[in-house]
């Protein structure tokens, strides 16, 4: 780095991203990357994609970057990731985790129709992941500032639209087990916020979806489109970073309107 080149916000800390080989994960991830932290890259089956960014980031950036396979799900494979992120990166407690991991049943159902099976999955990935990193995140991240918790929920938990039943419910459990992991963190200098992005142009988004019924989603935000990957990740990137350090406990709903 030249002297007269300024230091990037990020620079010299580790964050964990999990779901990061697709969508709004994989742009934190890169965001997180340019703002000089180095990533530990959580997937959970994509392995070429997760690989392909690792790549990209490496050769792109002064940060490093390893793809790291996780069950968020299951705890000995949480355990592995923050275990990854130490020994990876000097043997360090990591800085950041930002819980991305999540899924969608794309057949929309109503409650009535949804299966106790396509339940389940809901809260195994979004709310029990979401618990488990948190819960390993409190006891491992860096104390005494940089420490930054950061889930992913999803604004239709305010938005709360027909078939949305199982994963609006297990988004709700995310916001909650936030705010309360705020307080719980108190005397540690790690804060703990959500980020709840509305319709986003990503995989997760379209599945099961016609164009028209994109387009009537688009079409309806007063900003007239679906908002992008990044424009979640730059708002990720603040909570991060030491200028965003008195946002603390709160659900953040970035989507342009939409609710």
């Amino acid at each position: 780095m030249a002297a007269n080149e300024p230091v990037l916000p990020l620079a010299g800390r580790v964050a964990i991203v999990t779901g990061a080989s697709r969508g709004i994960g994989r742009a934190i991830a890169l965001h997180l990357a340019s703002l000089g932290a180095g990533v530990v890259l959580g997937y959970a089956s994509n392995a070429t994609q997760a690989d392909l960014l690792a790549a990209q980031i490496n050769s792109s950036h002064e940060a490093r970057a390893v793809a790291v396979r996780a069950d968020v799900s299951d705890p000995a494979d949480v355990k592995s990731l923050f275990d990854r992120a130490e020994s990876a990166f000097g043997g360090a407690a990591p800085h950041i985790l930002v819980a991305c991991a999540g899924v969608l049943d794309p057949k929309y159902p109503p409650l009535v129709d949804t299966t106790l099976e396509d339940w389940d999955a809901a809260f195994n990935v979004n709310a029990r992941g979401a618990f488990l990193c948190c819960q390993e995140a409190a006891a491992r991240l860096i104390r005494g500032g940089g420490g930054r918790i950061v889930t992913v929920s999803s604004s239709l938990v305010a938005a709360l639209l027909p078939g949305y039943a199982a994963y609006a419910a297990s988004k709700a459990a995310v916001e909650a087990m936030t705010k309360v992991l705020a307080k719980e963190l108190r005397g540690t200098g790690v804060t703990a916020n959500c980020v709840a992005p509305g319709p986003t142009a990503t995989d997760l988004f379209f599945a099961g979806k016609s164009e028209e019924a994109v387009n009537r989603t688009a079409e309806a935000s007063p900003l007239g489109r679906l908002g992008q990957p990044e424009d979640v990740a730059a708002l990720v990137g603040f909570l991060c970073t030491d200028a965003g350090e008195w946002v603390n406990g709160q659900v953040v709903r970035v989507n342009g309107g939409f609710i």
